[in-house]
């Protein structure tokens, strides 16, 4: 467990690095008013959608070198050709979608710019998450905002006045900057083969699943964002998103633990991967139960001074977003288990598609009924319904008597805590 705690501690300070960058850029946006904010959520959040549908590459990569123990240089070169034709295909599909929708989903035109290279860097992330270099992956977490408020700044220093379109414009360009140089050091770390067609064939169903899977799963994230905009317009998708993006960050948590434990994780030793599964999730529900109303404190303080009285209706969504998230902590262990370890990742996607069929159908209920306040429950009831059910099936599929994944072991997880201090 040591370098588990050790790669816990890397991921846990780049992600609260990365997430202070991201509330910078989300800073800057959110100054410029509520509609901005709104547009700037939704295009991110369409970005997230695309990247989540085209992410199966990188898992397959992943567990291919953690699980198997293997270097498949062909596989990944194959991967990499098929995630920049995917690019392309997606590329044009944006710009037809800009020129149809208009409006709010107008700026698509700049995200169908960075289309080609939009897949490269998170499937290739997964060499380095298979391997278990946290510290590369730092890199790769800390590149693409780095570069975004660097280009923000030199808008500034060229005398442009502040506008939503140069931050998209930051941001295109660093994920393609970002994604060039992954390809480099991909090539660089000779992982790059011959392209392997026949060996991407056969992932091909594994690959399919995990971004329908991954696609799914990130729309419960993101769907309440899209039908509050239909509901309740730009303004109210701005509020919104703030609340979202704070009630976020806990995950900032649960995630580190997950990526650090992911390849022992997928061990094909049973027990083991059972044992680590039930100690991750414990460590992220608790953890995430005891930061939550000190986030709420920390945004009840920060929101109103930083982006003025506007913003204020979104502490009322925060708290009713955070139970949920909270309990969703355990989500991301027990998809690791079922998807790393056991090869079943189509039980994550039924539960994640059991999900956003209960988000989306409550949100139509409540949002025009209750504003804001009825997609925070909706997202939350989502949550809480999709652990339950995910943790009743890791019992039964594992062997884990329910005592033990309902009872956290508290000597186990002061001993995880003190090496995360050693480590330190």
């Amino acid at each position: 467990m040591d370098s588990v705690a050790r790669g816990t501690l890397i991921n846990l300070a780049t992600r609260v690095v990365a997430v202070a960058l991201g509330l910078a850029i989300t800073l800057y946006t959110a100054r410029l008013g509520p509609e901005q904010q709104g547009a700037f959520a939704l295009f991110t959040a369409v970005e997230a959608v695309l990247l989540a549908l085209g992410s199966g590459f990188g898992v397959a990569i992943a567990r291919r070198i953690s699980h198997h123990g293997e270097r498949p240089g062909g596989l990944v070169a194959a991967s990499v050709l098929a995630c920049v034709a995917g690019g392309v295909l997606v590329g044009v599909g944006l710009l037809a979608m800009s020129a149809a929708a208009g409006g709010a989903y107008q700026a698509l035109a700049l995200l169908a710019l960075a289309a080609p290279l939009m897949f490269v860097t998170p499937n290739l992330a997964g060499l380095w998450l298979g391997s278990g270099r946290m510290a590369a992956l730092a890199r790769l977490t800390l590149g693409a905002p780095l570069l975004t408020l660097g280009g923000i700044a030199l808008a500034a220093l060229l005398g442009l006045p502040p506008a939503l379109m140069v931050v998209l414009w930051a941001w295109v360009l660093a994920r393609l900057i970002v994604a060039a140089a992954v390809l480099v050091a991909a090539a660089r770390g000779g992982w790059l083969g011959s392209p392997d067609g026949p060996a991407l064939v056969a992932q091909a169903r594994f690959i399919g699943v995990i971004g329908l899977t991954n696609l799914v799963g990130l729309l419960n994230y993101k769907v309440d964002i899209f039908l509050v905009e239909r509901f309740l317009g730009l303004a109210s998708t701005g509020v919104y998103s703030i609340a979202v993006m704070v009630a976020e960050l806990l995950w900032l948590v649960s995630s580190s633990v997950t990526t650090a434990a992911y390849a022992r994780i997928g061990t094909p030793d049973a027990a083991a991967a059972a044992h680590i599964t039930v100690r991750a999730v414990h460590a992220s529900v608790l953890l995430l139960c005891a930061l939550s109303p000190l986030l709420w404190l920390g945004a009840a303080v920060a929101v109103p001074w930083l982006l003025g009285p506007v913003y204020a209706p979104s502490l009322l969504v925060l708290a009713l977003l955070l139970p949920g998230v909270a309990v969703y902590g355990a989500a991301s262990a027990l998809s690791a288990w079922f998807t790393n370890h056991a090869g079943r990742p189509r039980v994550p996607a039924l539960l994640a598609s059991a999900s956003l069929l209960i988000n989306v159908v409550v949100s139509v209920l409540a949002i025009p009924r209750l504003g804001m306040i009825g997609g925070a429950l909706a997202t939350s009831l989502s949550y809480a319904v999709t652990v339950a059910i995910g943790a009743w099936l890791f019992v039964r599929a594992s062997g884990t008597p329910a005592r033990v994944l309902l009872r956290p072991d508290w000597r186990m997880l002061a001993a995880d805590l003190q090496r995360l201090r050693a480590a330190h």
